[in-house]
Formats: structure tokens, C-alpha cells, sequence
């Protein structure tokens, strides 16, 4: 099953708010760098290191 990207990032940035109850600001910060890291250079170096 293959979800996209945007999508995936919406449903963990409600739950973490709803969850953990951060600052609104800070999760848009991590979503909207994770979202810019995964279409960068360095996402190869970003896989390799998470698995």
C-alpha cells in the first residue's frame, strides 16, 4: 500500500498535536523540514542512516 508523502505527514502532525500537545509551530517546523529533507540531496544519507 503506498500512502503519499503529504498525507502521511498530515495524519502524524494531527496526532501528534492531538497527543502530545506541542506547540502548533513546532510541528509544522519538523513536518515541513522532513518534507523538504525527503526531496533533498541528502535523503540517501537520510535512508541509509534510519535503516
Amino acid at each position: 500500500m503506498q500512502v503519499p508523502l503529504w498525507l502521511a505527514l498530515l495524519v502524524v502532525g494531527y496526532l501528534g498535536v492531538k497527543l502530545i500537545r506541542p506547540p502548533v509551530w513546532l510541528i509544522a517546523v519538523i513536518l515541513l523540514g522532513g518534507f523538504l529533507l525527503a526531496d533533498s540531496v541528502l535523503a540517501p544519507a537520510i535512508n541509509a542512516l534510519v535503516k
